[in-house]
């Protein structure tokens, strides 16, 4: 017989580990693209962005060629895992190689300053946000994106079934053959 400490923790790994598959799963589905991110020059400071907002090299913004003005998006360099979230102000030019340009000191918190470049992963924030870009790319084209919506799993109520079969009358199964025998559960 299996002891109940050791049940309790085969559940615990189950458990952990089930939610770990459904936070892995939620985290795959918040990428949007991967790529190259720089960062914005001095000389872009004080001046207009796309949106009509006066960029400053302290902001926590960036410049994306397609994602809708406002966007929250978290941008994590691949080299040291290293994120920050920033808010989409700006255009990149549809010519450009680069994914994203993100201000001074976003590049700062992802510590790519020293090379000017890196490998980014570009994430909604959360679901809402990934929620709302499914919503304003639903008839329109987003190449080089990966927007789709994220469907979350059926939650079931828990169920019991008590294999305790000693509660049973033997009334309640006269209507089966004779040679029918109630066997007690041994567990």
């Amino acid at each position: 017989m299996v002891d109940s400490a050791v049940k309790i923790r085969l559940v615990l790994v189950f458990l952990f580990g089930f939610w770990a598959a459904v936070a892995e799963a939620q985290v795959d589905s918040l990428f949007i693209q991967e790529g190259t991110a720089s960062f914005y020059g001095k000389k872009f400071h004080g001046k207009k962005t796309a949106s009509g907002e006066v960029f400053s090299l302290d902001s926590l913004t960036a410049a994306h060629k397609r994602l809708p003005l406002g966007t929250i998006v978290r941008v994590i360099n691949q080299k040291n895992d290293l994120a920050v979230v920033v808010r989409i102000n700006d255009r990149l030019p549809s010519y450009s190689k680069r994914q994203i340009d993100i201000s001074r000191a976003a590049a700062t918190r992802i510590d790519m300053i020293q090379d000017g470049l890196a490998k980014v992963r570009i994430e909604a924030v959360d679901l809402d946000q990934l929620d709302k870009l499914v919503e304003y790319y639903a008839e329109k084209e987003h190449l080089g994106l990966r927007i789709r919506p994220y469907y979350q799993g059926i939650v079931l109520p828990k169920r019991t079934l008590d294999l305790n079969l000693a509660e049973f009358q033997t009334e309640e199964f006269k209507n089966y053959p004779p040679d029918f025998q109630l066997v007690k559960n041994q567990f």
